[in-house]
């Protein structure tokens, strides 16, 4: 899928009258196929870019277009069908905790589905294969049939990106896939999670703490900083000098250190994933 911002601009979702815009003025394209990363300190306004593209919230200004079309012109059923051929991976996944991890995972494909086939899929998951193929990528399919609140919040954000391997989803925007996760848990995800995108020829939009991840994993890296970019270069292209400049005053964020452990899971979220 196609992205294309021209001069955009947004606000945040808990943002206060009289508050500054989250995205001020931003304008790129990304091209169908592509793998980018957007780096930048918090409060940059990464994640309020991943909801404008996922069409779950609407800019104030300028003109964002997915494959051509203006999804906020679209009728009712248009957009709805647009969001089905997407899907947003939130940092902490909205998944139910009572819910077994392979209906978890199969909620993916509920863009696809009948409402008879996703309700039957409740009790009696339709597609176990597609499941445990997702998780195995993620290193987590002796947990297919574990209960969501039994996982840590490392293996919570592995379970939301198994879902999208399963979506009908030609863009993949992923909020902080790597936060909850050690060294060597990242390392292996954001491995996998590049390379199943390429190979599904999706376009993946992935914002990331760690600098060092984005830049050996990612061709095309967006510097974000308080709602405007800043650099939109080739990985190899990105110097210190970039790096610097992008995280002044913000130095303690620039090497997004993970934990030394799969942190354990936060509360049960209540929201449910934009669709």
């Amino acid at each position: 899928m196609k992205l294309e911002l021209q001069g955009l601009v947004a606000r945040h979702a808990a943002a206060h009258a009289g508050a500054g815009d989250a995205l001020a003025g931003l304008s790129f394209q990304v091209q169908a196929g592509e793998t980018v990363a957007v780096i930048g300190p918090s409060g940059a306004g990464k994640t309020t870019l991943l909801e404008v593209l996922a069409c779950a919230r609407a800019p104030t200004a300028g003109a964002v277009r997915l494959d051509g079309a203006d999804p906020w012109a679209l009728p009712r059923r248009a957009l709805q069908a647009l969001r089905g051929r997407l899907i947003l991976v939130p940092q902490v996944p909205p998944l139910p905790p009572r819910q077994r991890v392979v209906t978890a995972v199969l909620a993916g494909r509920l863009p696809a589905w009948s409402l008879g086939r996703s309700l039957r899929s409740l009790f009696y998951p339709v597609d176990i294969p597609a499941a445990d193929d997702a998780l195995e990528v993620f290193d987590l399919a002796d947990k297919l049939f574990q209960r969501v609140d039994r996982l840590s919040g490392g293996e919570r954000q592995r379970v939301g990106l198994a879902r999208a391997l399963v979506a009908p989803a030609r863009l993949w925007l992923v909020d902080e896939p790597l936060s909850a996760l050690d060294p060597a848990r990242a390392e292996s995800a954001v491995s996998a999670l590049v390379r199943e995108a390429t190979a599904r020829g999706a376009t993946l939009v992935a914002t990331l703490h760690q600098v060092d991840a984005a830049l050996a994993h990612f061709p095309r890296i967006l510097g974000l900083r308080e709602g405007r970019l800043l650099f939109d270069l080739p990985a190899a292209e990105v110097t210190r000098a970039h790096l610097s400049r992008l995280y002044a005053q913000h130095e303690d964020e620039l090497h997004g250190a993970a934990p030394a452990a799969d942190m354990p899971a936060p509360a049960p979220a209540v929201a449910m994933q934009c669709r």
